[in-house]
């Protein structure tokens, strides 16, 4: 590397090439290469065969229909009983070239078009009803143009609780987007298939569902940066007493996040926003009845179920049809349109939420159950005439045989 920069010096200097060659104790031709040149001159090993050369078309030919097959299952199929490392380091080389090539267009996002959806799992538990920690879904909708993110944290990824969330941040957005894109969540659907209620739900709204085929990442790319963003700039240095101690503060960061500049877009989603709105949907003019609904009959227990949880009813509606909704926050239990019970929605797992005033009602029930029955009278009223049997029956002026 030195004897090729100084012979190139000396050359541009106007040394002749037989001096150099005389000075540098090297010959005339070495020194004609090193200045017709154009970079330092390098070892470079020639390849030869080696143990793996005779298995490579076989290998070759099995990544080509199968091209994430493992070195070790490829080992096998060529008869290779060398080093598995010295194979593996070669099927490393060889595999890039039969993978199928992915490209990925840049997306243009239209005002008001689409928003798009998605689930954010925090990396830290939250406690819960029970004491119990447990790591809780974060429902997130981001408008595709203006960047603007809503959030909120729900208590399971079933469709009920996914509908009364979106339908909630689409509240916050003021208006709908002409498409909601979602990846394949089970909750919602997948290909070709839409949970139950689903479709009732994007035909009130008037929007178009639309649900992105597997291993393309790029449709939905906006919120799912967003999801990243959240654990390095939300989570640090946070802690959080109850899921609605994360809505709260996740709701105010939302507030200052929104008033940052995107890079991408040069701009603010709080100052796009509004553009946004504009080209989409008007809210639906009617009430949405969404949530967990069931209509059953009290039985003895006097106890309804809603995911997995148990809560009191009073013990005098048993044998009573009685209609159980909630919503994210709320458990109402109605008979013939009338709240009868009311209570705050349990998060946790497999809890039973009693009123102690059910209870007192159920014990006094049982008591006048249990208690025998007085009777009234020395039991005479249970002996009949049989006359009233022969008049009921049109024989009451039969004669007496004598």
């Amino acid at each position: 590397m030195e004897d090729w920069a100084l012979i190139r010096r000396l050359a541009a200097e106007g040394v002749p090439k037989s001096r150099i060659a005389e000075r540098l104790g090297i010959s005339r031709t070495t020194v004609i290469k090193a200045v017709n040149s154009d970079a330092p001159p390098r070892y470079v090993r020639t390849r030869g065969p080696t143990s793996f050369t005779e298995f490579e078309p076989h290998v070759r030919a099995l990544l080509a229909e199968v091209p994430d097959m493992p070195a070790t299952v490829l080992a096998e199929r060529v008869g290779w009983t060398g080093s598995i490392r010295w194979f593996s380091d070669n099927v490393r080389r060889l595999r890039p070239e039969h993978r199928p090539v992915d490209p990925a267009d840049r997306i243009t996002w239209t005002v008001g078009d689409a928003a798009q959806c998605d689930l954010w799992f925090p990396p830290r538990r939250i406690l819960l009803e029970d004491g119990t920690a447990k790591l809780l879904p974060v429902l997130v909708i981001t408008a595709a143009h203006s960047r603007f993110v809503t959030g909120r944290m729900i208590p399971t990824r079933k469709t009920e609780d996914l509908l009364l969330g979106s339908w909630e941040l689409i509240q916050q957005l003021g208006r709908v987007p002409r498409r909601l894109i979602w990846d394949n969540e089970p909750g919602i659907g997948r290909g070709t298939r839409r949970a139950e209620g689903v479709a009732a739900f994007m035909g009130t709204l008037a929007t178009k569902l639309v649900l992105l085929p597997p291993r393309d990442p790029e449709s939905k790319g906006v919120v799912e940066r967003r999801n990243g963003w959240f654990e390095t700039s939300f989570m640090p240095g946070r802690t959080f007493t109850s899921p609605a101690d994360f809505n709260d503060q996740f709701t105010d960061w939302l507030g200052k996040a929104n008033a940052r500049v995107v890079r991408t877009i040069k701009a603010a989603p709080v100052d796009l926003i509004d553009a946004d709105r504009a080209a989409m949907l008007p809210l639906p003019p009617i009430p949405l009845h969404l949530g967990w609904r069931n209509k059953i009959r009290l039985g003895r227990d006097y106890y309804v179920r809603l995911d997995t949880n148990d809560y009191s009813v009073d013990p005098n509606m048993i044998g009573r049809m009685v209609d159980v909704a909630a919503d994210l926050d709320r458990v109402r239990i109605r008979l013939e349109g009338r709240v009868i019970a009311e209570r705050q929605r349990v998060w946790a797992r497999g809890m039973t939420i009693t009123d102690p005033a059910h209870v007192e009602v159920a014990a006094r029930l049982r008591r006048q159950f249990q208690q025998p029955r007085v009777r009234t009278g020395d039991g005479d009223d249970l002996v009949r005439d049989l006359a009233d049997y022969d008049r009921a029956f049109g024989i009451s002026d039969i004669e007496e045989i004598g």
